[in-house]
């Protein structure tokens, strides 16, 4: 039997459509690349977990050391606290023996917020603050004291500090530090960074790529 070729023509139209549906949907999809989500740290291994304790004695000579002249009037918190941002891994990028000894130290004292006391050796005096007091004095520095009745034991205040728990290394003479400077619930500042023993004294090492992205605006 002949076919015409009409009917040839579309025979080859139909088969032409069948291989298009097929490849487009039929044929095995390629797998496409897996992104890899952001590993956020404060998830896996968070950090200022209520639970600790007092500080150890040999802390406060780290921050005494610090603020040995300071610029303003002092306030800190009575609980440690640090702010680290863990999204993507650490900020911290040690590269030495050293430096992944003081980041491991870092993080393994902070991950409880612990309680300090009223036993910093700093010129002149400073307040230390509870929660409740922390917001009343946030409040009066971010309104500039215009509640003067509340404020007036916080009216020279610009900042309210707190502090991390120090990371050591072995010898006891390099150590991480935080400090975070709030103007006000949403106004402050941040940073990591390290300190080294210098004679009986400690004093802030040179910026280098280890601590370099650990300071940060709120």
């Amino acid at each position: 039997m002949r076919i015409s070729p009409s009917r040839w023509l579309s025979l080859i139209l139909v088969m032409v459509v069948v291989g298009i549906f097929c490849w487009r949907f039929v044929r095995p999809h390629s797998a496409k690349p897996k992104i890899a989500a952001p590993k956020d740290l404060s998830l896996t291994s968070p950090l200022n977990q209520a639970g600790g304790g007092e500080v150890s004695a040999d802390t406060y000579e780290v921050y005494s050391a610090l603020y040995q002249k300071p610029e303003e009037p002092l306030a800190f918190a009575e609980d440690s606290q640090t702010d680290i941002p863990q999204v993507n891994g650490s900020c911290l990028k040690p590269s030495t023996d050293l430096e992944h000894e003081m980041a491991d130290a870092f993080v393994a004292a902070n991950r409880q917020s612990h309680r300090w006391g009223k036993k910093f050796t700093v010129s002149g005096s400073y307040l230390l603050l509870s929660r409740s007091e922390i917001a009343s004095a946030q409040d009066c520095i971010a309104s500039h004291g215009n509640n003067t009745a509340d404020c007036q034991a916080y009216r020279s205040l610009r900042h309210v500090r707190f502090l991390g728990v120090p990371g050591f290394d072995h010898t006891h003479t390099h150590a991480l530090v935080s400090v975070i400077k709030m103007c006000g619930k949403q106004c402050g500042s941040g940073g990591i960074f390290e300190v080294e023993k210098s004679g009986n004294t400690w004093k802030r090492s040179a910026t280098s790529d280890f601590f370099n992205n650990c300071s940060w605006m709120y």
